[in-house]
């Protein structure tokens, strides 16, 4: 018969756990209320496995190990509380801006400024020459002026909210023509008209979904039109018969008849890529050359900074722009500031963007060096996996990202590793792979294809933690 009472009386209590060596460094570290809870939730658990007389409980309490079990199990318990959700990865899925991976690395410059404004009073909001309050956009639309040629600029927490910003200031219970192709879906299902509806304004479409013409927004302007609108389909793209009203006509249109023209850029770079050997895209400093009052733009994509909605033209409407209430609740906080000023510090020097500038750097990283890296790294995921795949170095393609010249790709390699199963058992054995290589100390998220698990390995840089951590995939 079991003696319950007996092995109730053998768990150790609170105050003998937490005498423990080990778990008064942990009080010292995590606090004491945060390793208390864990003991208690523990010693609750092995009084009900004691209530269900689980055999492997009641023998490790006669044994005596019950002390050390305890220890360890809060140990771990409380290292995994106080570990962050958040962390990086091995960015090896093909997509260089990948919206789930955090989009842009940021460049070494810019994480040192946000360190440093993370740890100091700053002078976010205060002008230091006149002793009084100052305005946070002064420390960013000096340098994007310089940059886009703009009057004025301001910049709030991501480009959606700039687009809605804009919206809600000009054409707030007013219509916004806008040609029916560019009526576009960006991330997690957030739509253009969905934008509109929630600025307050009235969406007119106008021309086709292929084809729109100048003639179709003269037509559709009436008293009650607010703003021209274009939006830059940078997630997808129309080939065939087709025709779009250039940014330049619509703001001829616009001043005409005395109405802002607003061109959303989306992803928005700030230089022309061609120099870097990548497909042209269309720069904000084209658009507000062709007339464009107001261009918005995102921080995050090709920019290459941290996330952040930019918008930059005429100074009156930027006024306009900065005096609506909600671009207080819109607008950025200090780190990110920080983050970008350095960012677009580093478009000062074009000649070095390439090298500075690590989206740019892994955008613009030749095949012949990828291939190489895979050259590298083929022995060590053979030396671990060959006995339960075939791997090897192929010639694949590249997306550049987060809605970025859609159908342009670039040449680059990958390992493809394919598990050796049955017929029945590939999928389930290739997702086990892919769940392993993911459950890495530091993850790795690759791309599965066609029956294999791809690495590309245009974003890998540190190959030697890499290789460190291959030893402890478990497929």
């Amino acid at each position: 018969m079991i003696d319950k009472p007996a092995l109730f009386r053998a768990l150790p209590s609170v105050d003998s756990i937490l005498a423990d060596p080990a778990l008064r460094q942990l009080c010292a570290e995590a606090g004491r209320p945060v390793v208390l809870a864990a003991v208690r939730s523990l010693q609750e658990k092995y009084r009900q496995a004691i209530q269900q007389e689980d055999r492997a409980t009641m023998e490790l309490i006669q044994a005596g190990d019950v002390h050390a079990a305890i220890v360890a199990a809060v140990l771990q318990s409380v290292a995994v509380r106080r570990s962050s959700s958040l962390q990086p990865v091995f960015n090896l899925s093909g997509t260089v801006i990948h919206t789930n991976l955090g989009r842009a690395r940021l460049p070494r410059e810019a994480v040192a400024a946000m360190e440093l404004v993370a740890l100091e009073a700053n002078n976010l909001e205060y002008d230091l020459d006149r002793g009084a309050r100052g305005d946070r956009d002064s420390h960013l639309e000096a340098i994007l002026c310089e940059l886009t040629g703009a009057e004025a600029a301001t910049v709030v927490n991501n480009n959606a909210a700039a687009v809605l910003l804009v919206l809600g200031t000009f054409a707030k219970g007013k219509e916004v023509l806008i040609s029916r192709g560019e009526l576009v879906e960006i991330g997690g299902s957030f739509r253009i008209p969905d934008v509109m509806e929630s600025a307050g304004c009235k969406l007119r479409e106008v021309g086709t979904t292929n084809r729109t013409h100048l003639k179709d927004f003269s037509a559709a302007i009436n008293s009650d039109t607010g703003l021209l609108m274009q939006v830059h389909t940078s997630n997808y793209e129309i080939r065939g018969f087709t025709n779009a009203v250039p940014a330049a006509e619509l703001a001829a249109l616009g001043r005409e008849h005395g109405i802002p023209f607003v061109s959303d850029l989306g992803s928005g770079t700030l230089v022309d890529l061609r120099s870097f050997g990548l497909p042209y895209e269309t720069t904000v400093q084209d658009e507000l050359q062709a007339g464009a009052q107001l261009v918005t733009f995102s921080g995050d994509k090709l920019l290459g900074g941290p996330q952040a909605g930019l918008i930059v033209g005429d100074a009156e409407l930027i006024a306009a722009v900065k005096r609506n209430p909600l671009k207080r609740a819109l607008r950025i906080d200090k780190v990110t500031m920080a983050a970008l000023l350095q960012v677009l510090a580093l478009y000062r020097d074009p000649a070095r963007l390439k090298e500075r500038l690590p989206t740019l750097a892994d955008l613009s990283r030749g095949a012949d060096d990828i291939e190489a890296c895979c050259q590298r790294m083929l022995p060590a995921l053979v030396s671990r996996l060959s006995a339960a795949a075939t791997l090897e170095v192929v010639a694949c393609k590249s997306q550049i990202g987060s809605g970025a010249l859609p159908t342009d790709l670039l040449d680059s390699f990958a390992i493809a590793i394919r598990p050796i199963a049955e017929q029945g058992r590939r999928d389930a054995s290739l997702q086990a792979l892919s769940l392993a290589f993911r459950r890495l100390p530091k993850p790795v998220v690759g791309r599965v294809h066609d029956g294999a698990l791809y690495l590309d390995l245009r974003c890998l840089r540190d190959e030697a933690g890499f290789v460190a951590q291959l030893d402890e995939l478990a497929p």
